[in-house]
């Protein structure tokens, strides 16, 4: 496990992003753990989150010119990953969208950088997919390339069709998705005395049961 990894889910269960217990999907499922970014509420929590992305960023290897985070959720997070990024030496510029077009002023949905060349786009989770790949078609829309998505955890669950929300989104977008954690590593990182074994064994069952 990379140490950005560690770190991002040590800020998890610090911030109760990761909460564990019995919890009612969308789907209908019953989940023996629930993740939820927007917990994330402080600065020094968006720093230390910023600084994950952009390390996973950095482990994938890919090329890219900007950043663009889907509204509302990927705003913040793609200004902390910017940042982040800055501090390291290096100055990207991003973009976000607007949910509805303005009238005036500059009008339109997208305020930022205006979108060009290879873009990462970042988000918070990857459920249904809606927010990603509304942000695909915006993106070629404008004549830019959208290559990969970062985002913070992959449940590796299976839905209606057999394959899992980053499966589907990879096949069906044409890009890469990149997630800080998947349930595999969090078991991990739970197994090192994070979490008791009755809870271990619950998302081990879980994932048995719903996995891809």
């Amino acid at each position: 496990m990379h140490a950005y990894q560690s770190a991002f889910l040590k800020l998890a269960l610090e911030h109760e992003v990761l909460k564990f217990g019995s919890f009612t999907l969308k789907s209908g499922r019953t989940s023996p753990y629930f993740f939820n970014l927007g917990k994330i509420s402080s600065g020094g929590a968006m720093r230390e989150l910023g600084k994950a992305y952009a390390q996973a960023l950095q482990q994938a290897g890919i090329g890219y010119d900007m950043l663009f985070g889907p509204a509302y959720k990927g705003i913040p997070l793609v200004t902390a990953v910017a940042l982040a990024l800055a501090e390291q030496g290096r100055d990207v510029p991003y973009a976000y969208n607007r949910k509805e077009a303005k009238d005036h002023g500059e009008g339109g949905t997208l305020v930022g950088a205006a979108p060009k060349g290879r873009v990462v786009i970042v988000d918070d989770v990857l459920t249904a997919g809606t927010a990603l790949r509304e942000a695909v078609r915006l993106l070629r829309a404008a004549g830019a390339e959208p290559v990969a998505a970062v985002i913070a955890l992959d449940r590796q669950e299976k839905g209606p069709s057999g394959a899992s929300a980053v499966q589907e989104m990879e096949r069906d977008s044409g890009i890469r998705v990149l997630p800080l954690v998947n349930v595999r590593s969090l078991l991990d990182y739970l197994s090192q005395g994070a979490a008791d074994p009755a809870t271990i064994d619950a998302i081990r069952a879980y994932q048995a049961q719903y996995g891809v």
